[in-house]
């Protein structure tokens, strides 16, 4: 994990710095409505720009699929862009040609330009060596800091760590740190939190995780298929019956490797999946037919904020219930804020990614509070399921 080099490795007075960035950022009516994504990159523009670099902005905005899209265009982003870093930000409307080349040639020391979506030729998904050729001659050296398109193998995240000189940016060096800490090199005793709908979608997290943590407790609907694997019925809960075999297999391969697997003992359940539903606390073992397990129960909840107690590490990555809903959020937050709690007393290095989980965060208000919460989805579970991320290992390679 640490054999990539930082923006401390790099002589950038001068120099042409491409900087890969995620700047897929949520727009409603063509304005940015969240400026999370940009907020992060500017850590990493302002150190390039304050040393005198010349600072070319590459990112890919929604799956336009190789053609030109005009409602996916960076262009919306150059103002934001400039509003957050307190500097012009110039907007060339290619990424690669004569345009492209035009406007890097007219940057000074220290000035910040945006090249259009790079996903309007299809040579960027594709990691063609010729798409990869022209952007890497609008370098002279290249900063990787968009961990969230790490899993992918594309020309703006491979090809060009094995063109140019490399490094990662600063969000990126702060991901790979605080994942390195999580997993990579964690202090025991480690727990998982494993929430979310379906067993199916995350056997190879499952997999990975029993080999490498103490306590892996598992929540949502995909702790109703592990009951229902050891017997106990579920109702009408969202049940992966069909999976019974392979959370069983889960449950053997973590008693073989010594970690504890911890599922609710009761539960909140109700006859309709809708805010403010009336609900009834029951035994795991006491849902009646036509009920739905909603949450792990307060028991179950307070159980596991304990149990963190004990830990020095946590992994967290999926709800324990259906938390956007009236009265179905209480596990979430319950055990969410026992490891806020325990974060900020300096007992627990808490790591957590993944869309709805930095979602059910929020809501319990404790967001700020994690050690780190990547908001990278698909590469933090690939991390997650210990899978080589292509866009990290082209930076240790280069």
């Amino acid at each position: 994990m640490t054999a990539y080099r930082t923006l401390d490795d790099l002589d950038v007075a001068g120099k042409r710095v491409l900087v890969r960035l995620d700047l897929n950022v949520p727009m409603t009516d063509g304005r940015v409505s969240d400026a999370t994504r940009i907020e992060r990159a500017a850590p990493t523009i302002r150190d390039l720009a304050d040393r005198g670099a010349r600072v070319i902005l590459l990112s890919h905005f929604g799956r336009p699929k190789g053609k030109v899209v005009a409602d996916m265009s960076l262009a919306p982003l150059q103002g934001p862009l400039a509003e957050t870093l307190g500097k012009p930000v110039d907007f060339a409307g290619d990424c690669i040609g004569d345009t492209a080349s035009a406007a890097v040639a007219s940057l000074n020391d220290g000035d910040v330009l945006l090249l259009e979506n790079l996903r309007f030729h299809g040579g960027e998904e594709a990691n063609d060596p010729g798409f990869a050729d022209a952007l890497a001659a609008l370098g002279d050296l290249y900063v990787n800091d968009a961990f969230s398109a790490a899993h992918r193998a594309h020309a703006s995240v491979v090809g060009l760590a094995e063109r140019l000189p490399s490094a990662a940016g600063r969000l990126m060096q702060e991901e790979l740190e605080a994942l390195d800490k999580a997993l990579g090199k964690p202090e025991h005793p480690v727990a998982a939190v494993v929430g979310g709908a379906k067993v199916s979608t995350k056997l190879d997290l499952l997999a990975n995780l029993v080999g490498r943590v103490d306590l892996l407790a598992i929540g949502g609907g995909m702790a109703n298929t592990f009951l229902f694997a050891q017997g106990v019925e579920v109702g009408a809960s969202l049940c992966e019956r069909d999976m019974a075999d392979t959370a069983r297999d889960v449950l053997a391969r973590a008693k073989d490797a010594g970690c504890e697997i911890a599922l609710p003992n009761d539960a909140v359940t109700a006859t309709s999946f809708e805010s403010g539903a009336p609900s009834t606390v029951v035994g795991v073992d006491a849902v009646t037919g036509d009920a739905m397990i909603l949450d792990i129960g307060p028991k179950s909840a307070d159980v596991l904020a304990c149990r963190l107690a004990d830990c020095h590490t946590l992994v967290w990555n999926g709800p324990m219930g259906a938390f956007e809903l009236e009265g179905f959020d209480h596990g979430t937050n319950r055990v969410a804020q026992a490891a806020a709690e325990l974060t900020r007393a300096g007992k627990l290095l808490s790591v957590a990614g993944g869309g709805d989980t930095v979602a059910a965060l929020a809501h319990a208000g404790v967001l700020e509070d994690f050690s780190y919460v990547s908001t990278a989805g698909g590469a933090f579970l690939e991390w997650l399921e210990g899978k080589e991320l292509p866009g990290v290992a082209a930076l240790n390679q280069a």
